[in-house]
């Protein structure tokens, strides 16, 4: 006779003594999406256009999206081996979408042994996703010294100070790197641009636009390039 589990305990889960009795069950956790809808005719005539609209709604006060530019980045390696992480949006335009970061970490060195990668920006808040796959290329070195010196001093320091995705023994490693470099630059004085440290532009093939709907039945619109004339077309995806 099979066993009834306890009262709170997932009917469906097998017991496990990794998984604490208190651990949520995923499989039961649901919402109904009912923000919004997305038609053919809500679209803009670009995605670039399209993302801007979505990108202001995201980041409207009130709209519970902390970091509206943050956006998990994908890549593989020359084998295929994929990976992802959250990286912070800095530009768009219609080249594509720039994110910056240090060329020797997993995610720039992969980026330079397959050129191909996918941002995801997820608007959970606003029950909406944006979807961009295609090839990623370094920007300008002008345009990441003009993004460089924007950036706060501590931030500047601190692309210099992490050799990013490398193993280290403590944070003492990183403590004391950064007195190092405070000292070689005192306030006042600018911090050149790591010859290490740079954009990179996911230029899209396609673009997706995601919003939840009822009964798992979302809405989904894609602008994919169809020609290497920049000539681009919506498709409505199932759900």
């Amino acid at each position: 006779m099979a066993s009834i589990p306890p009262p709170g305990a997932s009917p469906h889960r097998a017991a496990s003594p990794e998984v604490g009795p208190d651990a949520p069950d995923p499989a039961g956790l649901r919402r109904s999406y009912q923000t919004g809808r997305l038609e053919t005719d809500q679209l803009a005539a670009t995605w670039v256009e399209q993302f801007a609209r979505w990108f202001a709604d995201a980041t409207t006060p009130g709209a519970g999206i902390p970091e509206a530019n943050a956006t998990i980045f994908a890549t593989a390696s020359g084998d295929g081996r994929p990976s992802a992480r959250t990286v912070l949006l800095k530009d768009f335009d219609q080249r594509g979408f720039v994110i910056y970061t240090n060329y020797t970490s997993r995610k720039g060195q992969e980026a330079a042994e397959n050129p191909f990668g996918s941002l995801v920006f997820p608007w959970y808040a606003l029950e909406r996703q944006v979807v961009a796959i295609g090839t990623v290329e370094r920007v300008s070195r002008v345009e990441t010294e003009r993004y460089f010196a924007s950036r706060p001093r501590g931030s500047q320091l601190g692309a210099w100070v992490s050799h990013q995705s490398q193993i280290i023994e403590s944070r003492d490693v990183l403590a004391a790197r950064e007195a190092e470099l405070a000292a070689r630059w005192p306030a006042g004085t600018p911090v050149p641009t790591p010859p290490f440290w740079g954009g990179l532009r996911l230029m899209p093939d396609t673009v997706e636009f995601w919003q939840g709907r009822t009964n798992r039945l979302h809405d989904r619109l894609r602008y994919r390039r169809a020609s290497a004339a920049d000539r681009w077309i919506v498709e409505r995806l199932s759900p």
